[in-house]
């Protein structure tokens, strides 16, 4: 039986909770990556930003339409002051099955991967659709 551990992102990319968001959108460019997991100093996962998570931040009713008021507003506040705290995380041994079912039902684009209180990846919708992309098409 496939499990998380067999789809997920090793060793994911991660920010400090003291991180700007300009520098949060940068980082989700350069990688594509839609999320990035917020760790502390000693690797302790604190949460997940998501690219939704920045928009409305950027998007909320106290930013003008002026592109340098959004770009403001990136440089001036950090991933702790809009990521999601304590996301959901599942272990490393989690059947595909429940780890589709959790992203379907809660409409996570991600799940972190946490084994004995350590983060050790993360597994995403994409991750999920490749794996079914492979299994044989039926006859």
């Amino acid at each position: 039986m496939l499990t998380a551990y067999d789809l997920m992102t090793i060793d994911p990319i991660t920010v400090k909770p003291e991180t700007p968001l300009l520098e949060v959108v940068a980082l989700m460019n350069k990688v594509g990556n839609r999320q990035l997991l917020v760790v502390s100093d000693d690797g302790e996962l604190v949460g997940i930003v998501t690219d939704r998570d920045v928009r409305l931040a950027v998007n909320s009713p106290l930013v003008t339409d002026e592109p340098l008021d959004r770009i403001q507003v990136l440089e001036q506040h950090t991933a702790v002051e809009c990521m999601t705290r304590d996301p959901k995380t599942i272990p490393s041994d989690t059947p595909i099955h429940k780890v589709a079912q959790l992203l379907s039902a809660y409409k996570y684009g991600a799940l972190p991967v946490v084994d004995d209180g350590q983060l050790v990846g993360i597994v995403t919708v994409t991750d999920l659709l490749n794996q079914m992309a492979l299994l044989p098409e039926p006859d």
